[in-house]
């Protein structure tokens, strides 16, 4: 079961985090978008299992565009409506993964570390920065930003990436090291405004709690998983 539900969650980041485009997001109340996002994630789940005739692939698909579409209804733009989604999701795969188990079997079982490598590094920083953004917009609007296009973003990736790879080396203590070169890097701008010091501190626990929490459950998903071994792929 661990197999399969390993390569269906790294197939579901990939469709909901990777190929879903700023477009397909933002077009998602429309029926031709949301049933080509259905589209995307059989895709990714067929190619990530090695199998393309499973009728449980088609169910995941219209059970995943029911979860879309009811999101869409209830007009849910705030992060806890992105963490019910995401759940419902979740569950989605932990029951079919449950259900059917022989699903996975076609690639060797070396390439599920590197899936679960793969999916929790973006679940620390693609996805973590969509979290965090939802949690800090009612807030953003009451900060004056004269920084780099972009840049929040980018330093928000960048800082939970290291995390979580410290995290996996087994390194925690780095990361108090990476909360104290940052306070310090914002020492200057923070101290000046409270609602700018308020601001950098809720965004700056949320990042790291956020890789934290995906380093420590890619941690354990890769406990339950066959150790990764390069040369297996490779021959």
């Amino acid at each position: 079961m661990i197999e399969t539900f390993t390569a269906l969650l790294f197939a579901h980041i990939l469709a909901d985090f990777v190929f879903q485009t700023n477009w397909i997001n933002d077009n998602k109340h429309r029926a031709p978008v949301l049933f080509l996002h259905a589209l995307i994630v059989l895709a990714t789940a067929q190619v990530a299992l090695g199998i393309y005739d499973a009728p449980e692939l088609l169910v995941l698909a219209v059970a995943h565009l029911i979860i879309d579409a009811v999101k869409q209804w209830a007009g849910a733009r705030k992060l806890s409506g992105f963490l019910w989604d995401q759940a419902a999701h979740l569950v989605t795969l932990l029951a079919l993964a449950a259900y059917a188990p022989g699903l996975w079997g076609t690639w060797p079982d070396a390439a599920l570390p590197l899936m679960a490598l793969a999916g929790g590094f973006i679940i620390a920083t693609r996805v973590g920065g969509f979290a965090v953004g939802l949690l800090m917009r009612p807030h953003s609007q009451r900060i004056r930003n004269n920084g780099l296009k972009g840049g929040g973003w980018t330093i928000g990736v960048l800082e939970r990436g290291l995390v979580f790879v410290l995290i996996l080396a087994g390194l925690p203590l780095g990361v108090g090291f990476l909360i104290a070169a940052k306070s310090i890097l914002r020492f200057g701008t923070a101290s000046r405004d409270q609602r700018t010091a308020e601001y950098v501190i809720i965004g700056t626990l949320a990042s790291f709690g956020w890789a934290i929490l995906a380093g420590f459950a890619t941690q354990a998903l890769l406990s339950a998983l066959p150790p990764l071994e390069i040369a297996a792929l490779l021959a």
